[in-house]
């Protein structure tokens, strides 16, 4: 039987496009699968199609290759479309971060929390939206695999806007269990967990050594209660020295972690993700740690470092050593090996619409979770209540996300103006929140529904 046909829309980004990419050549299921890049940026896509056949070139070539930058051509008769698409990522993420600071924000990101992030928001499912729109029209049996952020409203909108079948997918917490593994010294494979929460906000409710049945999280506490990360001044100092550095700076990222720390030791809660992420919803994020980086200009950095390797490895003539490459940490293309074969598969995180599966969530909001995935589809896992206070904090988020995605389905902006003053990371002062709102909305005009 031949294999799916895949759809990568935003194939030419480097975030997730050659990862992709990678996973589907290196599962046997779906060897015979047409792969179909599609980007609105022509230099863009053909760089991530050369970089493409070489990695399918050195796997013996096991699934067929297309790209077009034709939306109607890259998705006539998908079954599968992965979405990764972004518009001007680090111009807008720019002024996502700068400007609610400089009107009193104390936001320590931009990205997915704060009210740089309605912005964010806004872009993103305004273009998600066209894109579901699309699959409506040329393969509307498809199923969508989202990889934008903001993950939990971009995932809203969808629900709430298309009839798009869909599931939303981020790697924070497999990455989230190597993290940890490495500290504790036990390989991730070896480790079994489940967590649940709000993309980026979610928290270990198990973790256990997969070998011997040891509950892992009297250790992760009893590690964290070390003396060594109090992450005093000299630790702070060595941090701001790294991050500049791309490769350094992804390493501090992971290890410089105050505020997930400060989550452990004060309420017993391990989170899945760092302090980058999990401070985007946390109104005291600004309060703990001396040193919170812009993390635009990490990604901005390693963004120009990997386009550059990404462009002399697809124009290289020597052949990649992909056999020895293997999967990624990524569990999007598992979900489509599962669907499209019928053998079941644990899938650590999925964003789905709350059906009961975190009791003390609002129904409806977009909750992440584990998962059971075969020809039936998703299956999410019923988790426990989530810990106060992180249940009032993820209640607070789930407020903003309705109010962000109905502003982005209506077209009107009251009900974003209303996030931005009700997010806990916005200025204090609404009058500053509205003199911020205007000044955004009339920088990005052009990519906001409104």
């Amino acid at each position: 039987m031949s294999g799916p046909r895949i759809t990568l829309v935003g194939a030419g980004g480097l975030s997730f496009g050659p990862t992709m990419v990678n996973d589907v050549i290196h599962t046997p299921v779906l060897a015979g699968a047409r792969l179909v890049l599609h980007d609105v940026n022509e230099a863009r896509l053909q760089r991530a199609a050369r970089f493409a056949a070489k990695l399918n070139a050195g796997m013996g070539s096991p699934v067929v290759l297309a790209s077009t930058t034709d939306p109607a051509a890259a998705l006539d008769g998908a079954d599968f479309v992965l979405s990764s698409a972004e518009m001007g990522r680090f111009k807008y993420w720019r002024q996502d971060y700068e400007i609610p600071r400089r009107y009193g924000a104390t936001q320590i990101n931009g990205e997915n929390g704060g009210p740089g992030a309605v912005f964010h928001s806004l872009r993103s499912i305004k273009n998600t939206i066209g894109i579901c729109r699309s699959i409506e029209k040329h393969c509307p049996d498809a199923f969508l695999i989202n990889l934008s952020n903001p993950m939990s409203r971009v995932t809203l909108a969808i629900n709430e806007g298309t009839k798009v079948r869909n599931v939303g997918m981020c790697h924070e917490m497999p990455i989230g269990m190597v993290r940890l593994g490495r500290l504790l010294g036990i390989r991730s494979a070896d480790m079994d967990a489940k967590a649940s929460g709000i993309n980026h906000f979610t928290f270990f409710t198990e973790l256990r050594d997969r070998n011997t049945g040891e509950d892992l999280i009297p250790r992760v506490k009893a590690l964290f209660a070390k003396k060594v990360f109090d992450f005093g001044p000299l630790t702070t100092r060595l941090a701001r020295l790294a991050f500049p550095r791309p490769l350094l700076g992804f390493l501090t990222d992971q290890l410089y972690t105050p505020l997930v720390v400060h989550m452990v030791r004060t309420y017993g809660l391990v989170p899945c993700s760092v302090d980058s992420h999990i401070g985007e919803y946390l109104p005291f994020a600004h309060e703990i740690g001396a040193f919170h980086p812009p993390h635009v200009e990490l990604f901005a950095k390693f963004d120009r470092f990997v386009e550059r390797l990404t462009t002399r490895v697809a124009d290289t003539r020597f052949p990649l050593p992909t056999r020895r490459m293997g999967h990624s940490l990524e569990e999007v293309v598992p979900i489509i090996a599962a669907m499209w074969s019928g053998q079941t598969k644990r899938i650590r995180a999925v964003n789905v619409p709350n059906r009961g599966y975190v009791p003390n969530v609002r129904d409806g909001a977009i909750v992440e979770v584990g998962a059971s995935v075969d020809r039936a589809g998703i299956r999410p896992d019923a988790t426990p209540p989530i810990a106060e206070p992180i249940a009032g904090h993820i209640a607070k988020q789930v407020e903003l996300q309705s109010l962000v995605v109905r502003s982005a389905l209506t077209g009107d902006p009251g009900p974003a103006l209303r996030a931005v003053i009700e997010d806990p990371a916005s200025p204090r002062e609404e009058a500053a929140c509205r003199a911020m709102f205007e000044e955004m909305v009339r920088l990005q005009a052009p990519e906001l529904p409104f």
